[in-house]
């Protein structure tokens, strides 16, 4: 751009910027604040505007670009990308109710028997629950494999830390990628983790594959990707459901995290929704997909949070063409930044845009309101835009919705208190950076149990494996 401010728009700091320029080492950028320009060339030129930035080490050494959150733009990804949205997609969700209810059950279970360790329940039940979605794992076959989950979450780790700026190198000097392998260290170890993880990927792929000839399967991403044609060769179907897994994980877990600082901050709110709970659905049984539609305040929470603290508040594209925009040339090859933490922070579409306020969601009714235009139905833009949008999107609402009904259901959620009895409120804006995603730095609440029967409810909920799954 040949400004690295628009020139039409007010100095007020108090006006946000819409879009501006940076020179990152010689390297042209530009960052994208509002949902205007972002819709402009995120949406309606995301022909070229849906490649990513070029990541030498995550996405061609360690990942042979089937690493579909990374992978530039091509025939490749488009495969990767229709098979994921198939297999993700509103009905394909839908079929996952059931074993997203029963995990919801069991993580409100674990809360209650064990608050202090809240944080990592919600890890090890985003795992289980993307593990069954993706591979048709049963909970109890999750709770015996966990060293497959730590190699996994190994997995996922290297990736995003791989993709972290300046985490290589030969990101920096991408002339050294074209050095021999002997005296490029990263090649050679590059392909040795390449070759393990394919073959750990292809492993799980082959379970599957070895239930469907036994009529044991149950459905699964996996089986979708087994038994429909997807263009996908051996390889890069056992890498696209092994990294769904991982990023599924990862967002759900940090989104609940915000969602407890949330309630601790604001119990008023918390409040609010458990009356519109306790009045849909009472006390005699928990809460299912069946109550979505008559629990809008409990919605109206769940993309709030996703609004109010974004688990991917930057996600980077690169132009493929030069471009014009409102008369500022965007040369091709420049990283786009969508920065969706400022767009979700917009006061121009969302007044006092730090506040959390479900009710923004609502009409004067008390019923959901019409989605905000060019949010893709969402009232945020935490999934991304374009054709990079989330490909999970619906399973990861859906997760978050009846997991944030079962644990307000079930408990209070609460300020802990100091030595003195002082209560310790956390701070809503000291993060912790983990890989690319944001997650509320670590601290303390209390979780304990609205009435007497709830654990109660919850295990009969769970079933006759009850004490074996906690």
């Amino acid at each position: 751009m040949s400004s690295p401010t628009c020139s039409n728009f007010p100095a007020d700091h108090s006006v946000p910027v819409l879009f501006f320029s940076l020179d990152l080492a010689g390297q042209p950028a530009v960052v994208i604040n509002a949902l205007q320009p972002c819709t402009d060339l995120l949406d309606r030129r995301s022909n070229i505007y849906s490649d990513r930035p070029r990541l030498i080490i995550a996405g061609e050494v360690l990942s042979r670009s089937m690493l579909i959150t990374i992978a530039g733009y091509n025939d490749l990804w488009r495969n990767l990308r229709r098979a994921a949205h198939e297999g993700f997609g509103t009905r394909a969700a839908q079929s996952y109710h059931g074993l997203q209810e029963l995990e919801a059950a069991l993580l409100t279970a674990r809360l209650l028997r064990d608050p202090d360790g809240w944080d990592d329940y919600f890890k090890f039940s985003a795992a289980s629950t993307v593990l069954s979605i993706v591979y048709g794992w049963s909970p109890k076959q999750f709770s015996q494999n966990t060293h497959i989950v730590q190699r996994i979450n190994q997995i996922g780790c290297k990736l995003l830390n791989a993709s972290k700026p300046g985490a290589h190198i030969v990101e920096i000097f991408p002339a050294l990628h074209n050095l021999p392998t002997w005296l490029a260290p990263w090649k050679r170890d590059g392909d040795i983790w390449f070759n393990e993880t394919t073959r750990f990927f292809v492993g799980l792929i082959n379970e599957v594959k070895g239930k469907i000839h036994h009529d044991g399967a149950g459905h699964s991403f996996a089986r979708y990707l087994l038994e429909n044609k997807t263009g996908l060769n051996e390889e890069q179907t056992a890498w696209l459901a092994g990294t769904m897994f991982t990023a599924g994980m990862e967002t759900t877990a940090a989104a609940l995290s915000f969602f407890v600082l949330a309630m601790v901050l604001h119990p008023d709110i918390m409040h609010r929704a458990q009356a519109e709970i306790d009045n849909v659905i009472g006390r005699d049984r928990l809460p299912s997909f069946a109550d979505e539609t008559d629990l809008p305040y409990v919605v109206a929470i769940v993309k709030e949070v996703l609004r109010w603290r974004p688990v991917a508040p930057i996600i980077p594209r690169r132009c493929t063409q030069d471009d014009w925009y409102n008369g500022y040339l965007i040369p091709k090859g420049t990283y786009v930044f969508e920065n969706v933490w400022a767009i979700n922070h917009d006061p121009a579409v969302f007044p006092d845009p730090e506040e959390f306020r479900p009710e923004r969601y609502l009409n004067r009714d008390g019923h959901l309101a019409e989605p905000i235009p060019d949010t893709h139905g969402q009232g945020h833009l935490s999934f991304g835009s374009g054709r990079r949008i989330c490909a999970g999107k619906e399973v990861g609402n859906q997760a978050l919705f009846i997991n944030v009904a079962t644990i307000l259901w079930a408990a209070h959620i609460e300020k802990a208190v100091d030595d003195a009895g002082a209560p310790i409120t956390p701070s809503r804006n000291d993060f912790h950076e983990d890989g690319l995603l944001l997650r509320p730095a670590p601290f303390k609440c209390v979780i304990r149990p609205r009435t007497p029967g709830a654990q109660t409810m919850l295990a009969g909920a769970i079933g006759p494996d009850v004490d074996d799954l906690l």
